[in-house]
């Protein structure tokens, strides 16, 4: 009897087991579905965030390189072929692209701008059990084009730390203009020790380092810029004439110097072109004058200016160098020209060295404040006014890069 009561419970168990085991399969069976399409889910999700960051990515990209096109003073047509080439290159695929410039909507419709955006529809994948709809993604982007003043101090060099700097007891106000600095280092403009800046605003490739305050027009100054072109690459180089002048008379002629200019107590300086093929040197106490001149500072020779000396000089107002008063070589090598004077000297026109440093230290500018300075890199220690508005005299107008930034 007991071993009949054995084998009967023993039965009874492996059929209990038995049933546990279909349940837990049958279960199982079930809910497999919901485990596969909440992991599959998941996984969608993160392919469907990832997507509108490259969408978005993308927007960015085409609303950037649609103004840039617009800079160049492209019309709609054009500035859609940009954005569309650009989108199209970041994998827009069969997705749509819409341009405005102006935007139509947000805070920058009345500004100069440009808006893309962009329509894409996703395929599903896990969720594809559920809808075969496609998944609508859109990306909206704004590129805003912000506009410098003029320029009337330009360093072109795209390297160098403190391309423009001004230092010292400087105080430099400028009317009407901007420093703009090719240069790409974090310090491509540099105010440093006491010295006073005012301007329309600074404008730089790189950076701005500022040791203390400035006063400008623009509410802060504008970094990342695009450079500025050299607005004298055309300038042609004057030739060389014969026979080789002398600086040993008081009224000298426009021609070549051979042996440079070594100017001594009053000199008048006769209209014209001069070409100087060694250094110029302006002594302690000359007075130095002249009216429609340039000169060109053949290879890499330098000028220098003594402080005391009283040097009043003034551009051509006409011809191929108007406005330019004194001509760095841009074939020479790097060099370094100084120009100092006196409270009442003018130096009248365009300061252009595109392959030297010129350090200004003189209490002067231009009749008016009409000087411009064009150098590889300028060092600003003098205390002068400057303006731009200068066309009347010949010289012409350096525009400050733009800079494109995306705001939306």
């Amino acid at each position: 009897m007991n071993t009949f009561g054995r084998i009967f419970r023993q039965f009874v168990s492996r059929r209990l087991r038995r049933g546990e085991s279909g349940n837990v399969a049958t279960i199982f069976a079930l809910t497999l579905p919901i485990v596969v399409g909440g992991a599959g889910l998941g996984v969608e999700t993160s392919y469907w965030y990832y997507s509108s960051l490259k969408l978005q990515a993308t927007a960015d990209a085409a609303a950037y390189a649609g103004a840039l096109e617009k800079i160049q003073g492209s019309n709609t047509a054009a500035i859609t072929t940009a954005a569309t080439q650009s989108a199209t290159s970041n994998g827009l695929g069969t997705g749509t692209i819409t341009v405005h410039s102006p935007p139509t909507s947000g805070p920058n419709t009345a500004k100069k701008a440009v808006e893309v955006i962009l329509n894409q529809n996703l395929d599903r994948m896990f969720t594809s059990i559920f809808t075969q709809t496609k998944v609508p993604e859109q990306a909206r982007a704004v590129a805003l084009i912000t506009d410098a003043s003029k320029a009337c101090v330009l360093a072109l060099n795209p390297s160098a730390h403190q391309a423009a700097l001004f230092s010292g007891n400087t105080s430099v106000k400028l009317t009407g203009c901007s420093v703009m600095s090719n240069s790409l280092q974090s310090d491509a403009v540099k105010l440093q020790g006491s010295a006073a800046l005012q301007a329309d605003c600074l404008v730089a490739v790189g950076g701005v380092s500022l040791n203390n305050p400035v006063t400008t027009v623009c509410n802060a100054p504008i970094t990342q810029a695009l450079p500025a072109a050299d607005p004298y690459a055309d300038l042609p180089t004057p030739a060389v004439t014969n026979p080789c002048l002398n600086d040993n008379k008081p009224t000298l002629g426009p021609g070549t110097y051979c042996s440079g200019m070594n100017l001594k107590g009053n000199v008048t300086l006769s209209p014209g072109v001069y070409v100087v093929q060694g250094p110029l040197k302006i002594n302690a106490n000359a007075v130095v004058s002249g009216n429609g001149v340039t000169i060109f500072m053949s290879g890499s020779n330098t000028v220098s200016m003594n402080g005391n000396a009283s040097v009043t000089l003034s551009a051509q107002t006409s011809g191929p160098y108007s406005g330019v008063l004194f001509y760095g070589d841009r074939n020479g090598t790097s060099a370094s020209s100084t120009f100092n004077g006196t409270a009442s000297s003018l130096l009248t026109g365009a300061i252009y060295f595109p392959k030297q440093q010129v350090s200004y230290l003189g209490n002067f500018s231009g009749s008016g404040g009409c000087t411009q300075v064009v150098a590889d890199t300028i060092q600003w220690s003098g205390s002068t006014s400057i303006k731009q508005n200068c066309s009347s005299l010949g010289i012409k107008d350096i525009p400050a890069a733009q800079s494109v930034a995306i705001v939306e």
